[in-house]
């Protein structure tokens, strides 16, 4: 991001986005231009209407499965209007920032780096504006009649363009030209669409940091002010999280770390690595489950796209791909476990992820077993006693 991001005098526009680092000085002097402490902003009367909308913020992130609403209705051409856009993205992310819950936060930056995804999709007016708050350098390309192309700085190309999955998103398969790459249209998505979706990157990678700095700095004290919020927020996303978790054949507490792992951050909008993805369709495969089970997993990721999914994942099934085992795995950076952490997982011969199902499985049907005999025994007993 640049070091001295450009000056933005729009009010109205540093409500709408927030989460601009530009809008942090907004925000300081919202609150002292209208005297708001931090204790007002939690519990004042007058500003139940900011916490209410900054909670409708903090559903829509949490129940962002189909994608979240990026519209208002809040009036942003009124002083009000931009104060209660402004404050509640504050009072949202202090909530989710004095819950301590790193799922959570996940989740929350994955739904309001969403939001901003769709609103500078269509904001053709500010689009430049903030897209030079978050790239090095963006060049527009008028055309005439057309829609405008975007080119971008092949430095920042290089380092968001891995946390997104799609052949689009491959350097060999980009216009270059003098270090700057070409975003043009593709995937139903004109060049400014497709723009914003590198930039949602750069976003979520500048709130996640910007969290962990207001995390760093919170007590336990200041924490327990938000705890109605928290508790009812966490709650919800429990819920939600549960709901998400397709049921198979093979109980949750015999899946193997590495596939848990993979599920459960796809469940909290985290974008899992390119093997990851595919060791998680290929293990499942494995496990019996059917193509829509599998690409229930990947509804959360953070550049789902059904069709897209659907296509990637049916290639899988076809061709049976056989699921990583554990040392390219680890090679891949996708093994969870440490020595000592799981003994199964420290056997010698575990070299597998298929080798620990079938053995959790194994050991399942000989509890069944041992009950069984067990029942047989007390029931022959009693037969004989009864002779």
């Amino acid at each position: 991001m640049p070091l001295e991001p450009p000056e933005i005098g729009d009010e109205m526009l540093l409500s709408r986005y927030a989460f601009l680092p530009q809008s942090t000085k907004y925000v300081r002097e919202l609150l002292i231009k209208n005297g708001i402490t931090i204790e007002q902003l939690i519990e004042a009367t007058w500003l139940e209407d900011i916490r209410a909308r900054g909670r409708v913020r903090l559903v829509e992130c949490i129940m962002h499965k189909d994608g979240i609403d990026a519209a208002t209705t809040v009036d942003l051409s009124t002083d009000i209007g931009k104060m209660t856009e402004s404050l509640s993205f504050l009072h949202a992310m202090l909530v989710v920032c004095a819950s301590f819950d790193e799922r959570l936060l996940a989740r929350w930056i994955e739904g309001e780096a969403s939001r901003a995804d769709q609103l500078l999709g269509m904001d053709k007016e500010n689009f430049m504006q903030v897209a030079r708050s978050y790239f090095s350098g963006i060049r527009e390309e008028i055309n005439v009649g057309l829609e405008s192309t975007f080119w971008i700085s092949i430095s920042d190309f290089i380092e968001l363009c891995p946390r997104i999955s799609g052949d689009y998103w491959r350097l060999i398969n980009r216009p270059v030209k003098d270090g700057w790459v070409c975003m043009n249209a593709a995937v139903g998505e004109n060049s400014r669409q497709r723009t914003a979706r590198l930039m949602k990157e750069r976003i979520r990678e500048n709130l996640t940091e910007i969290c962990n700095q207001r995390i760093e700095k919170m007590d336990d004290e200041f924490a327990a002010q938000f705890s109605d919020s928290i508790e009812r927020i966490i709650g919800l996303f429990s819920e939600r999280v549960h709901a998400e978790m397709p049921i198979s054949a093979a109980k949750r507490t015999e899946w193997p770390p590495c596939f848990e792992m993979a599920v459960s951050e796809l469940n909290q909008g985290i974008n899992v690595n390119h093997t990851g993805r595919v060791f998680l369709a290929a293990m499942s495969r494995s496990m019996g489950h059917s193509q829509d089970e599998t690409l229930s997993f990947f509804s959360n990721a953070p550049d789902f796209n059904a069709d897209t999914s659907a296509y990637q994942i049916n290639q899988i099934y076809e061709r049976e791909y056989t699921p990583h085992g554990c040392s390219a795995l680890k090679t891949g950076a996708r093994c969870p476990v440490q020595r000592g952490d799981n003994s199964l997982c420290d056997q010698e011969w575990m070299s597998h992820p298929l080798k620990y199902l079938r053995a959790k499985q194994r050991q399942r049907y000989n509890e069944v077993d041992v009950v069984k005999n067990r029942v047989e025994d007390k029931e022959l007993n009693e037969t004989s006693n009864s002779s």
